[in-house]
């Protein structure tokens, strides 16, 4: 995995009754898109707490 992508733009792969997957095209990882939202909450609590 790339440390340094935010995964500024995903696009989503795969559908199922439960899940959703997304790829980012930045860097090609994939993974749920539940996992994605969490990730952009903790970087905006992240950024909260640096300013």
């Amino acid at each position: 995995m790339n440390l340094d992508c935010k995964h500024p733009q995903v696009r989503v792969v795969s559908r199922d009754e439960d899940a959703e997957f997304v790829e980012c095209l930045q860097c090609g990882e994939v993974f749920d898109s539940e996992e994605f939202h969490d990730m952009q909450i903790e970087e905006e609590v992240l950024n909260d707490e640096e300013e």
